[in-house]
Parts: structure tokens; sequence; C-alpha cells
């Protein structure tokens, strides 16, 4: 799912390319995209797109007389811009929205389609689409902690819930907790003062970065490969490699359709986290320390 450095870049793409023109025609290929009935999409033809805007991991039109389209890419939606009046591609696609210097296509790979597109009139009716989580790069470190500490959870989750801090999923909070030294799984009413400044400040190093990194990548060009999958990330994605800090093989908890990916050595003490499905179905047997799990790798021959 694109995250925080993921939707800036689009955002910063898409105030390039369609801020101050009016929108010509909406072409919906997907019955699925549009998710909300009045006023209907076919109205907003001919209004202008006045700004670009993140709220959380959507990405908001901002049209003019107070329109409002917002999109939610979820796992695999993607925006291709093309040139004026492109054919929509097959399967994938969702919809199109054509404009005099481009068209932008929006397509989602896979079977399940859960991209979304609602179009609201109003700020209150765009308010109601803000999961209200803390935005992690403007808050200082006072706001932070508190946010934190709203809730009893582990590190991991408090990071990804929307309602707790904005834009941050999967990928990047393995990321910061990396960068942070600390488990995924340490319960947050745990942490020292410490630890809480070391994941502020991870936190801000780490989204800063990516989104410095994926400008650069990607330059004055629309953004074309925007993946959770990074080359240059220290953990996630890379179970079994090595971490890039100390060399131990990175490690993951695998859970639902997800997985969260740690190094042992860096962030747990050497312990290996149990896997919910693996450690029930192991019992005795699931390896506790890096040293237990090499034991029982089998030797090559």
């Amino acid at each position: 799912m694109p995250e925080l450095p993921d939707v800036e870049l689009y955002c910063a793409a898409l105030r390039r390319e369609i801020v101050g023109r009016p929108l010509q025609q909406v072409r919906i290929a997907s019955p699925f995209l549009v998710r909300s009935i009045a006023p209907p999409i076919a109205d907003a033809e001919g209004r202008t797109v006045a700004g670009v805007v993140r709220v959380g991991k959507r990405i908001v039109w901002d049209l003019e007389d107070e329109w409002f389209f917002v999109f939610h890419l979820m796992v695999a939606g993607r925006f291709r811009w093309k040139p004026t009046g492109a054919a929509l591609p097959g399967r994938i696609s969702l919809a199109a929205f054509d404009f005099s210097t481009g068209t932008l296509v929006l397509t989602e790979a896979g079977s399940r389609k859960r991209a979304s597109l609602h179009v609201v009139t109003g700020r209150g009716a765009l308010a109601s689409h803000d999961p209200g989580g803390l935005e992690p790069l403007e808050a200082p470190l006072e706001a932070f902690e508190g946010r934190l500490r709203l809730e009893n959870h582990t590190l991991k989750r408090s990071l990804t819930d929307p309602h707790l801090f904005s834009g941050i999923g999967n990928a990047y909070s393995d990321e910061i907790l990396h960068e942070a030294r600390l488990s995924p799984v340490v319960l947050t009413s745990r942490l020292t003062e410490d630890e809480v400044a070391r994941l502020y400040r991870a936190t801000q190093r780490v989204l800063r970065e990516w989104t410095r990194r994926l400008r650069e990548e990607a330059g004055e060009r629309f953004p074309e490969k925007v993946t959770a999958f990074r080359e240059g990330m220290a953990v996630h994605g890379r179970f079994g490699q090595p971490c890039r800090a100390c060399g131990t093989p990175v490690q993951r908890i695998a859970y639902a359709a997800s997985e969260c990916n740690y190094c042992p050595t860096c962030q747990t003490g050497g312990r290996l986290l149990a896997d919910r499905g693996l450690s029930r179905l192991l019992g005795k047997d699931w390896p506790r320390t890096l040293e237990e799990l090499e034991r029982r790798r089998p030797h090559p021959r």
C-alpha cells in the first residue's frame, strides 16, 4: 500500500500535471471504484483542479466550488500519466481522467478491487474521510509521545494505526523500528522517555529520507514504480537476507495477509519473535534464539 513518501510523490507529480487545469472528462471502467452516490461524478467535469493534498494515505483533489475527489489506492491502486485520450488498459483499468495536457489513468492489479474514489462537496464532508492520525513530520516530540501513549498497543500496531499516526504503513514502520533499534512487539506503555525520543527521531529521519530519495529518483517524470519494496531498505521485504547494519539474517512475523520484518540482533536482543501460526503449530519446537535457529537449520551437503 502506498504510504506517506509514496503518496507525497504522487501528490507532487499530480500538482505539476493537473492543478490549474479543468477536468474535461471522467471515464469509469470499474463499477467498484466510485463509492459515493451523490453528487454524481459526471457533474465534476469542467471544474478546475485547485489543489492536490495528502490526507493520511488518501490523495485528495480540491476542485472549484469545494468539490473533492478522495482517492484511496489501498494495496494495488496506481496512477499512470498518459497522452490525452489514452485508451484504458485492459482488465486492470479502474478509470481515466482526461485533461487538455494528458490523461490520468487509475489501475489496480489483481482480482480484488479495493481502491476507492469518493466524490464529496464541502469541507465538512471531506473531514469525514480523515482518520485523524497525527502528522508525524509536523508534530513536536511532546505531541508524538502523547499520541503514542494514548492507547497501549505494540509499537508495530500503533505506528500503523491511521487513527494514531498519519501515512505510516507496513513497510515504513519496519524501517522506522529498525532505525530506532526497537522491537515491533514491545508495548507502548513500556517505552522509556529515551526510547520514545529515539522512535520520534527515527520516524522523522526515515520518512524524510525516503521522501527525498523517491523524489530524486523520479525527477520531473511521473512516478511509474510505486512499491512497498525498495532497494536500499534495511529490513522490509528482506526476510533471510543480511541486516544492512549487522549482517544478521532478517526475520519476520507473518500475520493475516501481511508480515513484519525485523533484525533480532539490532531490535530484540537476539530473541526470535513468535510467529503466530508457526509457533502455535510447532509449540516447544519453535526456536527462541538465533543460536537455536542456526542449530536446527540443516547443514548443506
